[in-house]
């Protein structure tokens, strides 16, 4: 495997990772818990999926063809609650995340160092990748960092548990 194809099959890992991290905390709260507002300034978890899914339409619809700010999309709108239902923000997440799979999985090796533009700045896809590998993860830190607030004592770890390092390296083998 070359580097090129390498690369496409870690974005692909990466991207899933984020999105079941994500999945793992939804599984974890209630429908109001998609709605809170740590105060008036903040996002709820609905916003931020709300944002990720215009931002993932926008960059990924036609990734290799058309600027990743498409004049359709409506960023400011993104962040005022849209959303009525746990159900509708899941939707959204799916939606979002199948644009993405569907674009990067279609990406041929020597696609990797080709020009795309985002808000009219030429990218290389290789660092367009990286560009929105850097910001799903931010947001999606910030979707499990309120369902940790929100559950508290009821959170169940999405990694290794917190006074558990050991006990996790022993069983997966690691020596000191």
């Amino acid at each position: 495997m070359n580097f090129e194809e390498g690369f496409l099959k870690d974005v692909i890992k990466r991207f899933t990772n984020y999105k079941d991290l994500g999945e793992k905390t939804f599984a974890q709260l209630e429908e109001k818990d998609f709605f809170f507002q740590a105060s008036p300034e903040s996002n709820s978890i609905a916003v931020i999926v709300q944002h990720l899914h215009g931002n993932m339409l926008s960059r990924f619809t036609n990734f290799l063809t058309e600027d990743g700010e498409k004049i359709w999309r409506k960023r400011d709108g993104e962040f005022e609650n849209n959303a009525a239902t746990k159900d509708e923000v899941i939707a959204l997440w799916d939606e979002g995340w199948q644009c993405v799979f569907n674009s990067v999985k279609s990406l041929k090796p020597e696609d990797i160092t080709k020009s795309v533009y985002i808000r009219s700045e030429a990218l290389s896809v290789y660092d367009a990748l990286l560009r929105q590998l850097a910001h799903y993860p931010y947001h999606v830190g910030q979707i499990v960092f309120i369902g940790k607030m929100l559950k508290d004592g009821n959170w169940q770890s999405l990694s290794i548990p917190k006074n558990k390092s050991g006990t996790y390296n022993d069983k997966m083998g690691h020596k000191a």
